[in-house]
């Protein structure tokens, strides 16, 4: 039985149930798909590496929710839209491989980004299916970055989106969000450390910020 998240959001796009969840990552009900992007592996170990003291423990928190999704919902494919892992080869990416073989029965795709830059033999070798540029299914195309032209919804990461909240005192808060305009919809980074870029919306834009544990629509 799937447990839904109290504190996410139903959001119908293209005729299709999607939920939005605030560990950044999307459950299309209709095809029983987790969809996520720019989980960045490996990064904080790269930081590490640098000499930047960034605890061993938020290195885990991308795998450790990834692995908590998959358990609560009944997932039977996840789309992973691109920048899996940010660097070299690290025990970050074992601990990936183990999930993968964790959960042998779940089919996982990965959508090549622009910091997915390990030897194609390291994909081949594990339960990891790539595509290059896109990924159709259904209504949707999904891809790392934007698509200037496609006939289908373009569904994609790379950006990091988040949106910049005033207070009347001047206050300002920046939060990670989903982003869905006319043509197209900006998952946010799943990623820990993995920055943030601010984006101007429009009133036909719907916007939804993630505000802790909470999925919030932007009116």
């Amino acid at each position: 039985m799937m447990e839904m998240s109290r504190n996410s959001i139903s959001y119908e796009l293209s005729e299709q149930d999607l939920e939005l969840l605030p560990e950044k990552a999307v459950y299309w009900h209709n095809r029983s798909t987790l969809i996520l992007a720019d989980l960045h592996l490996g990064k904080i170990s790269h930081f590490r590496k640098a000499g930047i003291a960034v605890p061993m423990e938020a290195a885990e928190d991308g795998l450790i929710r990834l692995e908590s999704l998959l358990n609560s919902f009944d997932v039977k494919q996840v789309l992973i839209l691109g920048d899996l892992f940010h660097s070299e080869m690290n025990r970050e990416w074992e601990d990936f491989v183990d999930l993968l073989y964790r959960n042998s029965e779940i089919e996982f795709h990965l959508v090549i980004g622009n910091h997915d830059i390990l030897g194609l033999h390291n994909y081949e070798r594990i339960p990891l299916v790539t595509h290059e540029e896109i990924l159709e299914i259904g209504p949707f195309v999904f891809s790392h970055d934007a698509l200037s032209e496609h006939a289908l919804y373009n569904i994609h990461g790379h950006i990091h989106p988040a949106i910049r909240l005033q207070g009347k005192a001047r206050q300002s808060l920046r939060l990670s969000c989903y982003f869905f305009s006319k043509r197209h919809a900006i998952l946010p980074a799943f990623g820990t450390f993995t920055g943030k870029h601010t984006l101007p919306y429009k009133v036909s834009d719907h916007v939804f910020i993630i505000a802790g544990d909470k999925v919030i629509k932007i009116d």
